[in-house]
């Protein structure tokens, strides 16, 4: 997590892995983050307390935390450097799969002491709002960013340890030496 030291600090998308992708950092930093957390149930219509007669719930799951930042912007007016090269197709590269990956690829958000520890961009939308005399824009506003949580590489990795640890302990993770 990053910690403020009184300087200012950008926010950005860290990349878990640099192979994959690079860190997306932001040209200004939002105005305001907006978190949805929640928990999923179920109604059971006939079940009710006994005592209170209310309805009883059955709690599910607890879906993926998610972080939307909307209105980002990029201005490279000054520069006179197409914004989208510059920027915005580090982030279009963000929502595409590549290579053999499976997944898009994942980062931590990261400002301030504000983050979200592992995710990936699930929605982007933009615009493109200034251009140059020849047409180059020159600047962009990400609309919506939304960042979903997901699990980090290394729980699937640190499971998977973990089961074939147990299987060798009983015996049924090697084949037996005759």
């Amino acid at each position: 997590m990053a910690i403020n030291d009184g300087n200012l600090n950008k926010a950005m998308l860290k990349s878990k892995s640099q192979l994959e992708s690079k860190n997306l950092v932001f040209m200004f930093n939002p105005k305001d983050l907006s978190f949805e957390s929640t928990v999923k149930t179920a109604d059971n219509p006939g079940a009710r307390s006994t005592r209170s007669g209310r309805p009883r719930v059955s709690f599910s799951d607890i879906p993926p935390k998610k972080l939307v930042i909307k209105d980002i912007w990029f201005d490279t007016f000054e520069s006179r450097l197409d914004v989208m090269e510059t920027h915005l197709n580090d982030f279009i590269a963000a929502v595409t799969f590549s290579g053999n990956r499976e997944r898009p690829p994942l980062y931590e958000f990261l400002w301030g002491r504000t983050y979200l520890d592992s995710c990936f961009i699930e929605q982007l939308s933009y615009r493109l709002t200034k251009f140059l005399p020849d047409g180059t824009p020159v600047r962009a506003v990400i609309e919506t960013l939304a960042l979903k949580e997901t699990e980090k590489p290394s729980d699937d990795a640190t499971q998977h340890r973990k089961s074939q640890a147990n299987r060798e302990a009983d015996g049924r993770g090697k084949f037996a030496k005759k």
